[in-house]
C-alpha cells in the first residue's frame, strides 16, 4: 500500500527523519533508517539519507510502511490552557491578515519535540487569532533566545516568508551580553563552524557583522547581524572568539558562570524585510532580566 505526502512549508528545510517523526510519530530512528534502506520511504520518487533536507512541496512516498504508536512513543501534543494563550498573545507587536509578529519569551520552543512539549505553534493554534486558518511556523529561534519572531497566517505567506528567510532578503539584529571586552569595535566573523549529523561531522561556513556597543573590562555588548543562518551561529561564534555569552550553558567556559544569571542573554531585537514593495520593520524590547544585567554589568543601551 502507498501513501503520499506532501511537505507544508511549516516544515521547509526539516531533515526527513524529523519530518516522519512530526507527521508519523516519534518513530525509532532504526526503523526509519531501515525502511529509506529497502526504497520503502522516498522523497521525489529517490531513495535518499534521513539527514536529507525536505523543502516546501516535496513529495514524499512510503510504500508498506506501517507503525503503530505505543503510548510512550506517541508525541503528546501541548494542550495549552486559557491563561497561557492570553499570555503570549500579550505578546504580539503586529497582527495582519497574513502573519503576526512577537516579542517571544524565552524558555518557549517553536515547535513541539520529544525534549520539549511546550511550544509556540500548538499555543496559537487554539488562538481565536487562527480561528479560520492554523499557524504557520516560517523560520527558528532557539527556546532559550527572546524577541521578534514571525508566525505565518496562510499557506501563501508561509512559502513566502520562507523563501525570504532562504534567500537572506530578511535582515535580522541581535544583542548579547557576553563575558569579557571584546578588542575589536566593529568587523566581520567569518569561520567554519563544526556540527554533527548522528556521527557525521559536518562544516558549515557561518558569517556574522558585529558592532560592540559598549564594554568594560568585564562586559561587552554586541549587536549582531548574520549572514548565514547556521544553527547556534552567534553563541558558537562568541564563545570560538572567548566572549561566550552570559547565561550560555552549552557554549562557555568552565565556571564563567558561577551561578550569575540562569538566562540567556541573547535576544533578537529587530527583524526587517520588504514585501510587494512594501518595508516591514519590527523592534522587540528589551526582557526586565537583561536590562538588569546590563545595569550590573555597567553597559549602555540607547533604542
Amino acid at each position: 500500500m502507498k501513501k503520499t505526502y506532501t511537505v507544508e512549508s511549516t516544515f521547509n528545510d526539516m531533515r526527513l527523519d524529523r519530518w516522519i517523526r512530526n507527521v508519523l510519530g516519534n518513530i525509532p530512528q532504526g526503523l526509519i533508517e531501515k525502511n529509506l534502506r529497502s526504497g520503502k520511504i522516498k522523497l521525489n520518487k529517490k531513495k535518499v539519507k534521513s539527514s536529507t533536507k525536505v523543502k516546501t512541496n516535496d513529495q514524499i512516498d512510503l510504500f508498506d510502511f506501517e507503525f503503530k504508536e505505543t503510548i510512550l512513543q506517541k508525541k503528546i501534543k501541548f494542550e495549552p490552557p486559557k491563561d497561557v494563550i492570553k499570555a503570549n498573545e500579550e505578546l504580539i507587536i503586529d497582527n495582519n491578515d497574513d502573519f503576526i509578529v512577537l516579542n517571544k519569551r524565552a524558555g518557549i520552543s517553536v515547535q513541539g519535540g520529544t525534549k520539549s512539549k511546550k511550544n509556540l505553534i500548538d499555543i496559537f493554534n487554539r488562538s481565536e487569532i487562527f480561528k479560520d486558518t492554523k499557524p504557520y511556523s516560517v523560520h527558528r529561534l532557539d527556546k532559550d533566545t527572546s524577541g521578534v519572531f514571525l508566525i505565518a497566517k496562510n499557506r501563501e505567506t508561509a512559502q513566502l516568508l520562507t523563501s525570504l528567510f532562504r534567500l537572506r532578503k530578511v535582515h535580522k539584529t541581535y544583542l548579547a551580553i557576553c563575558h569579557g571586552e571584546i578588542n575589536k569595535d566593529k568587523g566581520e566573523w567569518n569561520n567554519d563552524l563544526i556540527r554533527y549529523d548522528n556521527e557525521k561531522k559536518i562544516v558549515e561556513n557561518a558569517k556574522t557583522i558585529y558592532t560592540v556597543l559598549d564594554k568594560n573590562s568585564n562586559s561587552s555588548l554586541v549587536e549582531m547581524k548574520p549572514i548565514t543562518g547556521r544553527k547556534h551561529q552567534l553563541r558558537k561564534q562568541l564563545f570560538e572568539i572567548g566572549h561566550s555569552i552570559y547565561g550560555d550553558q552549552k557554549y562557555r567556559s568552565i565556571n564563567s558562570e558561577k551561578g550569575l544569571n540562569k538566562n540567556l542573554m541573547l535576544h533578537s531585537y529587530q527583524i526587517k524585510f520588504m514585501i510587494n514593495d512594501k518595508k516591514y520593520t519590527y523592534t522587540a524590547l528589551l526582557p526586565d532580566y537583561f536590562k538588569k544585567l546590563l545595569i550590573t554589568k555597567r553597559l549602555n543601551f540607547s533604542n
